[in-house]
């Protein structure tokens, strides 16, 4: 789903130092938190919301469960919010176990909840509401307008919509997939998202060596109307490295910058050189019909 002002949100964990300061920014921002979990505060208010035991004791229904929760905790949590049934799970932590990844992921989808995460910085709808630790507040980088951003880094994310905003170029939302090699959302299926969205008239990936993330969305852009643009990272390093993403793997047929700039350009994908020439090629692919 893309976030929207309306969707309210439930954070886990939003009494801890970094849950506060965060739930903070995105309730002054205009974000709809509802709620916070934490089973050993119930009953409490923080930050104007009440806190919960857990999900189920919300006599409301909430849309998004957004996770400041230490690894080994994620999965636990995951299962309680999902028991409540809401659309989307943004799950910021990184070193969860991949047995429990994989658990979470199964929950998951028995209960048509779609997970972001893990390790991703969250999701932004500037002008409207964000979820996780990107400064949406922060309007050199973040402001309104028809550009959809997926990255697998945060501060790659960032940098991208901070080089758009400077030309005047705004997103209709920021949608971070995480950086770890099991993740809830992929690339293919965030670029599905933006395809859907009638308030995005081009989307920009932010991508990286290892993994086959880019190459499977190269696959989808390819059947695409609107216009993509991209940038992949990592094109000086020496071979057989990574990026310092757990999910940066790169296989002999797949993950090497050669390997994903190809399949990206044989989409039909204008890949940028260095982050700085999005801002061009965006400019070049937007319909001459959609404002940016």
């Amino acid at each position: 789903m893309i976030l929207r002002k309306r969707h309210r949100i439930l954070v886990y964990g939003a009494t801890g130092r970094q849950g506060t300061f965060w739930t903070r920014e995105m309730i002054n921002y205009g974000a709809n938190v509802v709620g916070a979990v934490h089973p050993r505060k119930a009953g409490i208010t923080h930050l104007g919301v009440p806190v919960y035991a857990s999900a189920t004791d919300m006599t409301s229904a909430f849309d998004v469960a957004l996770m400041f929760v230490p690894p080994l905790s994620v999965k636990d949590a995951v299962i309680d919010a999902c028991s409540a049934e809401p659309r989307l799970i943004v799950c910021l932590a990184e070193h969860i176990p991949s047995h429990d990844v994989m658990e979470m992921l199964a929950i998951a989808n028995t209960y048509k909840v779609r997970l972001a995460g893990p390790n991703t910085a969250g999701i932004v709808t500037p002008g409207e509401s964000f979820a996780g630790i990107m400064p949406a507040f922060n309007n050199r980088i973040f402001t309104p307008g028809s550009i959809g951003v997926i990255s697998r880094s945060g501060s790659l994310g960032a940098l991208a919509c901070l080089n758009l905003t400077r030309e005047g170029l705004g997103q209709s939302s920021f949608f971070g997939i995480g950086g770890d090699p099991i993740i809830g959302t992929t690339m293919r299926e965030a670029l599905e998202l933006f395809d859907h969205d009638s308030r995005t008239s081009l989307i920009v990936l932010c991508g990286e060596i290892g993994g086959s993330s880019e190459e499977e969305a190269a696959e989808y852009a390819a059947t695409m109307h609107k216009p993509v643009v991209a940038f992949v990272a990592g094109h000086a390093a020496p071979v057989g490295k990574k990026m310092g993403h757990a999910g940066a793997i790169i296989n002999p047929n797949q993950g090497s910058y050669t390997s994903k700039y190809r399949h990206l350009e044989e989409a039909g994908v204008a890949v940028a050189k260095v982050p700085s020439e999005l801002p061009h090629l965006v400019s070049s692919a937007l319909p001459a019909h959609q404002p940016p």
